[in-house]
């Protein structure tokens, strides 16, 4: 049987955190958690448009229970800022989802001078689990779900110019940051099974998904080139949420799976367990990136209990 969302456990007392829910993926997960039972808290880049999605899901789940959160990713003060209130207000968090991203604009910086897509979808997910993932470990099924991508298959991890300060390709650093995503999400669940944790990391993609990312950030013509695949070819937000809604909720689904759609070079299609790129499956490749990342965000993973340093 196809899976759906209407075959979400019931997550009543579960509270979830997902980064960019003002919109596309973020707020489909969003809605059909809340929908379900959980607490969710909505962290978002833009807290105005964060408070118009707050008011769709009310509207569409009279019952929601939301909170609406500012988390800029690309600001590592921010990140620090919103676990230190989530935390404090609080007992524990159940379901992260780490979807928030950026894909292929011209080559800009964070605020902490990183490239905007691997500061992004990196690097703030890698300090902002770090600083939660603390509060996750006395939970039953706790669960990471970091958002990849297809296009992690064509990335590739350029240690010797990682933030594209020598040569910038908007594709390639997009497909980099995915590759580097999916083996985050991989990595830290080695470590935290290492660790004898019970949380688990999960990575999930959404196929070729209608959402306002193709367009908020690329050039013009790749911004009108990608609407009119968006309507020929691909699938609504709802659907590429499914993968995302699969990995964080169906139950026995063991740390280290990998979720995307079952159709054709899953582009479309219902949630089935997926298989990462080589690169992906490189163990030695992605300890060397967490270093890196630990470097560059100045933060280290306490898996055993406790939040990071």
């Amino acid at each position: 049987m196809r899976w759906t969302a209407e075959q979400i456990p019931d997550q009543d007392g579960r509270t979830a955190v997902v980064t960019g829910a003002n919109s596309g993926l973020g707020l489909a997960v969003s809605r059909e958690l809340a929908r379900h039972g959980a607490r969710v808290v909505l962290a978002c880049r833009n807290v105005g448009k964060g408070a118009q999605a707050k008011r769709a899901i009310e509207t569409a789940v009279p019952a929601a229970q939301l909170e609406l959160k500012a988390l800029d990713l690309g600001e590592l003060a921010s990140v620090a800022s919103f676990a230190e209130n989530f935390c404090a207000e609080h007992d524990g968090l159940d379901l992260l989802i780490n979807n928030a991203g950026v894909m292929a604009p011209p080559r800009r910086e964070t605020k902490d001078g990183f490239e905007l897509q691997l500061g992004t979808n990196l690097l703030g997910h890698f300090a902002l689990t770090a600083r939660l993932i603390g509060t996750m470990q006395e939970r039953a099924d706790a669960r990471v779900v970091t958002v990849s991508s297809n296009a992690h298959k064509m990335g590739r991890i350029n240690f010797d110019d990682l933030q594209s300060q020598r040569r910038y390709s908007r594709w390639g650093a997009y497909a980099q940051s995915k590759l580097a995503d999916l083996l985050f999400a991989l990595e830290l669940d080695r470590r935290l099974r290492a660790a004898g944790s019970q949380v688990k990391s999960l990575a999930a993609h959404p196929g070729y998904a209608a959402t306002n990312l193709q367009t908020a950030a690329p050039p013009l013509l790749d911004a009108l080139v990608m609407r009119v695949t968006n309507v020929l070819v691909a699938q609504s937000a709802d659907a590429g949420a499914l993968p995302l809604l699969y990995a964080a909720t169906q139950p026995d689904l063991e740390g280290g799976t990998y979720v995307g759609p079952d159709g054709i070079a899953e582009s479309r299609g219902h949630p089935r367990v997926a298989t990462p790129s080589t690169a992906a499956r490189d163990e030695a490749l992605a300890a060397r990136l967490w270093s890196v990342a630990e470097e560059l965000t100045g933060l280290r993973f306490e898996l055993g209990a406790g939040a990071a340093t």
